[in-house]
């Protein structure tokens, strides 16, 4: 399956969205875009896996990887509304205890409805 990543910027952070599966095989994809968006240098990551349908421990590796940088900058990563089978991978790997993780994307990185 497909890996899409969008990543939208805004006051000091970005949302990075990922869509499909995080393996092995979609996971060098995913580094490349973490590369790219911390030499940015945004102070606050958060990761939304609201569409996210699995995730090997290529991809949490990956998550991993991209939190320490972000730790090593004085920044932080977190990620936003997994789904239960990613949630689960979290909690038996007890990065839920690592990672922040937020049951749904924080208010200040959803897009404002317009009137």
């Amino acid at each position: 399956m497909e890996l899409k990543v969008s990543t939208r910027s805004q006051a000091g952070g970005a949302l990075v969205a990922i869509t499909g599966e995080i393996d092995l095989y979609t996971a060098p994809h995913l580094q490349s875009e973490f590369t790219r968006l911390l030499q940015d240098g945004p102070s606050r990551v958060v990761i939304d896996m609201s569409a996210v349908d699995f995730c090997d421990s290529t991809g949490m590796n990956v998550l991993l990887s991209a939190l320490k940088r972000m730790k090593e900058r004085g920044g932080a990563l977190e990620v936003a509304a997994p789904r239960p089978a990613v949630r689960k991978i979290l909690q038996v790997t007890g990065l839920d205890s690592v990672f922040t993780v937020h049951d749904e994307v924080p208010k200040e990185f959803l897009l404002s409805e317009k009137s």
